[in-house]
């Protein structure tokens, strides 16, 4: 939805992050900690006390600071919550899902907190409570809504056709009497024929994300076996989204728009690639070549 901004940097799977996301977890404690500390009431009777180890945080080994157990069954303390909850505000999600392992299990939970809950047990400052909410309606507005600022009002305006560039501002019709369309690429007044999916009649009007596409470099894939010469950035099969790998682990990422996890290599979603593959072997089918075009999210 918005123009020359760089791709999401994506490192690998859910299945093969190894410790990256307990290292985000304990970096923002660590912020979090030097601006204050955060405790629970142990007089707080509507909370459920534990005593046993923070399973956000897989070096603590400190039963004297109290923890709570959240809805899932896991303990948290308001700094390993709040940490963890952060990292995935930065990431563009609005979600908040338990990180943390099933018992006895290489599995994780998974399990997603209300944000009542969070707000709760992470005993949320009014500014940090501000800034969850604000972060997370805007991360929500941009994974449901297709919107851009109108050219001639500034006032936003959501996209219903997908696949049509022309777009036409309701309150700047009204307020020169007369349709006002515009285009969704370039941003200008909409000059040529419409319907049109790939670009107006104005000059300079190309899809800057689709460029990158098409003469992006090579990467390789260290930890992948057998693969090289594999175009560095790729739009999500699912929504679109512009991702690139950062080399490390698996060749299998989120997407953080729409939470689907696919391959790098081939462009399938995870679960189909893994019927002919595995997280670290090269494709059956080889390297997917440079995308000619860009998925549209159908969210229905």
């Amino acid at each position: 939805m918005r123009q020359n901004l760089p791709p999401v940097v994506i490192s690998q799977s859910s299945e093969c992050k190894g410790g990256l996301e307990e290292l985000k977890i304990r970096d923002a404690m660590t912020t979090q900690q030097q601006e204050v500390e955060k405790q629970y009431d142990p007089a707080d009777n509507t909370l459920k006390f534990v005593n046993r180890p923070d399973d956000l945080d897989p070096l603590d080994n400190d039963t004297t600071v109290l923890k709570a157990e959240m809805s899932c069954g896991h303990a948290v303390t308001p700094e390993s919550l709040t940490g963890w909850c952060r990292s995935l505000l930065d990431q563009g999600q609005f979600r908040f899902l338990c990180p943390a392992y099933k018992k006895d299990t290489a599995k994780k939970c998974g399990v997603e907190w209300p944000y009542p809950e969070v707000r709760r047990l992470a005993v949320l400052t009014t500014e940090e409570m501000e800034h969850f909410e604000k972060t997370m309606a805007a991360s929500a507005a941009a994974t449901y809504c297709e919107y851009k600022s109108c050219p001639g009002c500034n006032t936003y305006v959501e996209r219903a056709d997908l696949s049509n560039l022309n777009v036409r501002c309701t309150v700047c019709t009204a307020d020169k009497g007369q349709r006002y369309e515009f285009c969704w690429q370039c941003l200008k007044p909409w000059t040529g024929p419409a319907p049109r999916a790939d670009h107006c009649d104005n000059d300079g009007c190309i899809n800057q994300d689709l460029e990158l596409l098409k003469n992006c470099k090579t990467t390789t894939l260290p930890q992948v076996q057998g693969v090289s010469d594999c175009p560095s950035i790729r739009a999500c099969p699912t929504c679109g989204q512009r991702v690139e790998h950062n080399k490390t682990g698996c060749k299998n990422i989120l997407c953080p728009r729409c939470n689907v996890e696919f391959c790098f290599v081939c462009l399938k979603v995870t679960s189909d690639c893994l019927k002919t593959s595995s997280y670290f072997r090269a494709c059956s089918g080889g390297v997917a070549p440079r995308q000619t075009s860009i998925p549209v999210w159908r969210r229905n």
